[in-house]
């Protein structure tokens, strides 16, 4: 985009901001992110990419903004960047109080329970953002997906290069699950309740004969829950916690269907 090297030259040496051509190549990212033209990262033939310039501009943006206070109602909000607005136009469900942050983009369809999008993130038609689920900055976020109440997305903003959480198309993400430090949840995964999913979180697939350790990925269709495996410290033997691949969604489970229901398919409490 032709902002984009504008935009990576007052990254790298923000006394150029001193001139407004930089600032408004800053500007108009954000209004190109908030209208969904361009986005942090996205899928291709050779897997996902990462804009990194366009992380640099909402960081730069937190430096050319000024605070001001919006007042919507009889709510007060002071702070640098201004809420999303026209959603009826753009086909956006959302019930007071829920809130997405200027700067990110909701596709046609999604609601947005009360919750909470940051600047950066994309959720994607289809998408339900359950009661005080949250979606971290530049996380990217699927179509027909479900983040059930509570869950937590994290926001990945440095260093620019890093990857953003990426839940794909169809998943279930269940209620107070944690997803955070860019981990990639690949199409149509099961995520039961209360599963943490960081970067150096161990995700052990006991599917098979032997347990298959993987880290910060989960691939398609996989069924996961909370799991603890025994590690010894020298004070004795202690459970840490784990997350565990139990198997495959079925290809009878409707994408629609419940959390609950496709975690019952493997006998699992819920």
């Amino acid at each position: 985009m032709q902002f984009a090297e504008l935009v990576s030259a007052a990254y790298a040496d923000r006394s150029l901001l001193a001139e407004r051509r930089y600032v408004e190549a800053v500007l108009d990212t954000i209004a190109a992110l908030d209208r969904g033209e361009v986005r942090v990262a996205e899928p291709t033939a050779d897997g996902w990419i990462v804009h990194a310039w366009v992380k640099e501009a909402i960081l730069l943006y937190f430096g050319v903004a000024s605070m001001t206070v919006h007042e919507v109602g009889p709510f007060e909000f002071h702070d640098k960047i201004p809420l999303k607005h026209n959603l009826a136009g753009q086909g956006v469900r959302v019930v007071p109080p829920g809130v997405a942050r200027y700067g990110s983009f909701l596709e046609p369809g999604v609601i947005l329970m009360p919750s909470y999008v940051n600047i950066g993130a994309r959720v994607g038609s289809g998408t339900m953002v359950d009661t005080w689920a949250t979606v971290g900055s530049c996380a990217q976020i699927g179509r027909d997906v479900h983040l059930a109440g509570g869950v937590g997305i994290g926001g990945v903003l440095e260093p620019p290069s890093a990857r953003p959480v990426i839940i794909e198309d169809g998943c279930f993400v269940g209620s107070r699950a944690i997803v955070v430090e860019g981990v990639h949840i690949e199409k149509e995964a099961v995520i039961g309740a209360g599963v943490v999913l960081t970067s150096s979180t161990v995700i052990l697939d006991v599917t098979g004969s032997a347990p298959v350790e993987l880290r910060g990925r989960i691939p398609a269709r996989s069924v996961v829950i909370p799991g603890t495996r025994i590690k010894q410290f020298p004070a004795g033997e202690y459970g840490v916690p784990c997350a565990l691949i139990i198997g495959q969604r079925k290809e009878s489970t409707d994408k629609k269907t419940s959390l609950n229901a496709a975690l019952r398919d493997f006998a699992v409490a819920v």
